[in-house]
């Protein structure tokens, strides 16, 4: 039986020119790049220049995809950013990128679920798409972490960065079966009760600042494996895939720790595993999508491949999504 499916037409990415590596940072707080590289895994990130708005990065992304799909920006009708560092309280993000690229019609709009936005996103474009409601979806991770950051606390400054990825997907007829291209599966889940592991001390309602990122790193750590362990067996069990049938695994790059944690418990091959952490850190809700565009610049994404996707973020929020290529 015919059904639609949200096939991912492109992707696209863009990281600030300015680098800042473990090095600089141990001038700036009492760390090392050895102390750094052995706990996470980043050698590296990308710091947004002043003035360079997480709009702007968004953009630019958002452009790269559009070319790779051959899709004119006025054929677009529904922008979803994920972003947990908006231009502006309001109005949202989406709709700054939705301007500069000259898209009118209809619907743009920011998803806030921290580190886990890209696969929220995903998942919500997916089901507006799905329902015939809008054909084509541009959707976009973009963040200026590096704004939100206490440059003094080197548990917390060392691990994040600025960036933005995209995607193009649209509302394809398939066959109905699980060879079908496109999104195959979405999982999302939220638990508030964890809040204060993960946060951001401001906020408009409460201090009426921005505030800074504050984390329990170890016991964001312990459940970060076992829930995106548990929500990938969830996504997997649904598409009826296994597993060893992963193509390519496409994480959150939060913490090479993690990333290890989850490969092991999941039974995943290394070599399937897309990694990218040690060039730009923890981008939050763009650094899934600039996984993607680093596999597809180096020729691991093909065709057909099958690619699952997911995240953790503070909240906690925490998601996947399987797609095939």
């Amino acid at each position: 039986m015919a059904v639609i499916r949200s096939v991912i037409r492109s992707v696209g990415a863009y990281l600030p020119k300015k680098v800042l590596t473990n090095d600089d940072l141990s001038r700036i707080v009492d760390t090392s790049d050895e102390w750094i590289r052995e706990r996470t895994g980043i050698r590296r990130r990308h710091i947004a220049a002043d003035g360079e708005l997480t709009s702007d990065l968004g953009i630019a992304a958002a452009r790269q995809a559009l070319v790779r799909a051959n899709i004119d920006p006025v054929d677009i009708d529904l922008v979803i950013c994920a972003t947990a560092t908006p231009d502006r309280t309001f109005p949202a993000t989406a709709v700054r990128i939705q301007a500069e690229l000259g898209i009118s019609n209809g619907a743009a709009f920011d998803i806030q679920a921290v580190c886990s936005g890209f696969v929220y996103a995903l998942a919500t474009a997916d089901n507006f798409l799905k329902s015939g409601q809008f054909k084509r979806a541009l959707v976009i991770g973009a963040e200026t972490f590096s704004r939100i950051l206490d440059w003094s606390d080197r548990t917390t400054c060392v691990l994040f960065g600025d960036g933005a990825g995209a995607v193009v997907l649209e509302a394809q007829p398939q066959h109905g079966t699980r060879e079908d291209r496109g999104i195959l599966a979405t999982r999302l889940r939220a638990d508030g009760r964890y809040e204060d592991l993960l946060y951001v001390d401001g906020g408009p309602g409460s201090t009426k600042t921005t505030g800074h990122l504050r984390m329990n790193g170890r016991e964001v750590f312990r459940h970060a494996v076992q829930k995106i362990s548990g929500v990938i067996e969830e996504t997997l069990l649904e598409s009826g895939y296994a597993a060893d049938e992963i193509d390519l695994f496409v994480p959150h790059q939060a913490n090479a720790r993690i990333l290890d944690g989850i490969s092991r418990k999941l039974g995943v091959s290394p070599e399937k595993i897309v990694v990218t952490l040690s060039e730009h850190g923890n981008t939050s809700a763009a650094s899934i999508p600039l996984a993607l565009n680093h596999a597809f610049e180096q020729h691991r994404l093909k065709e057909g491949n099958l690619v699952l996707m997911e995240a953790m973020g503070g909240g906690f929020t925490w998601g996947a999504v399987l797609a095939r290529w």
